[in-house]
């Protein structure tokens, strides 16, 4: 077991052990600090600074993301100086950006806006000042745009450690520095695999879901934790539901394996079928050469009798089953008994292995 040591943060005595940071620290023992830059389970890179605090000792204010606890120090979180410090670097990222929240996705769930109220920022004393990027809309899944990014690396981080993608990065240097794909490329153009786990790591409107554009304000919406069916993973998915309609999907990291929140392109931007009009809702059997509507019994006795006929005249190896990743594991296995136990082949593939 790990020695511990004493810590104190706003007069509060806390009992903690080495390899923590002050944000860590704090979040285990119900103090706030504001955050933007940090995400959890990526590397603590300090980048934003609004995580500062202020330690005994030390000449300057520290990122207490980054900052390792020490036996004794003693951490200031709500200082004078310290909401000084946290309201210049709000004002700062506010006049770099067009953060119109009027028409903004993320209005209601943004990081940056929540900052802005919670520091009573009513306007900066810096002018406005936005870089004037092209919004890039040349996919039917992401919409990007970099006026409204902060450059917190968030979503290079996740992309990079978590997702292992590694097709995001930071170019250029000082104003004119951005994120994005190399050359300076669109996300369709680059090796970008649309998990959307970027989005998900945004903490403003810099990166928001295509689909879910205009379909309900954050405050609207229903999240509703279910089980992914596209394959037999299991990973655990939100549904954000507007209406009786699926808006779009989001990962939660809380709920831990298999995921932890992660999902890959088809969990994430498959589920436009659950609404379609093309959707099949009751079987269909051709009769005369046209598709007509049948109950389930109608269906099953026809492909048994089927089935039972293409058998008896031509041998089990004649029947072939093709099964789906979209059915669970339990409903795959009973599948391949069927064709083997029942049918007598061996003639049992799956759509994964493609």
């Amino acid at each position: 077991m790990s020695e511990t040591f004493t810590i104190h943060i706003d007069g509060q005595e806390i009992e903690t052990v080495p390899g923590k940071t002050i944000l860590e620290v704090a979040l285990e023992n119900g103090i706030y600090i504001p955050t933007l830059c940090h995400l959890s389970g990526t590397t603590n890179v300090g980048a934003c600074r609004v995580c500062s605090v202020e330690v005994e000792g030390a000449r300057s204010l520290v990122a207490a993301c980054s900052m390792p606890v020490n036996a004794g120090m003693v951490i200031r979180t709500d200082t004078e100086r310290v909401q000084k410090a946290r309201r210049l670097i709000v004002e700062l990222l506010w006049s770099s950006g067009d953060h119109n929240c009027l028409t903004c996705e993320k209005n209601g769930a943004c990081e940056l806006q929540d900052l802005v109220y919670r520091l009573g920022i009513e306007q900066p004393r810096f002018k406005i000042n936005p870089p004037g990027y092209p919004v890039e809309d040349s996919n039917s899944m992401i919409v990007r745009d970099l006026n409204k990014c902060i450059l917190c690396g968030r979503c290079v981080r996740v992309c990079n450690e978590v997702q292992v993608n590694e097709v995001l990065d930071f170019s250029m240097r000082g104003s004119d520095a951005k994120v994005g794909p190399a050359f300076d490329a669109d996300y369709i153009d680059s090796n970008c695999v649309f998990c959307g786990a970027c989005v998900d790591a945004c903490p403003v409107g810099a990166l928001t879901f295509k689909q879910a554009r205009f379909q309900g304000r954050p405050w609207e919406i229903e999240k509703v934790r279910t089980t992914c069916g596209y394959c037999g993973v299991g990973c655990q998915i939100d549904l954000n539901v507007h209406d009786g309609k699926i808006v779009k999907v989001t990962g939660n990291r809380d709920y831990g394996p298999p995921n932890y929140g992660q999902m890959c392109a088809k969990g994430r931007f498959g589920m436009d079928f659950v609404h379609s009009d093309r959707r099949l809702t009751t079987p269909l059997i051709r009769k005369n050469g046209e598709l007509e509507e049948a109950t389930w019994d109608e269906a099953f006795d026809y492909i048994a009798e089927k089935i039972s006929t293409i058998r008896d005249e031509h041998g089990p190896d004649s029947i072939a089953g093709f099964s789906s990743a979209r059915a669970t594991n339990e409903e795959n296995y009973l599948f391949q008994k069927f064709m083997r136990a029942v049918i007598g082949t061996n003639n049992v593939d799956h759509c994964a292995r493609l």
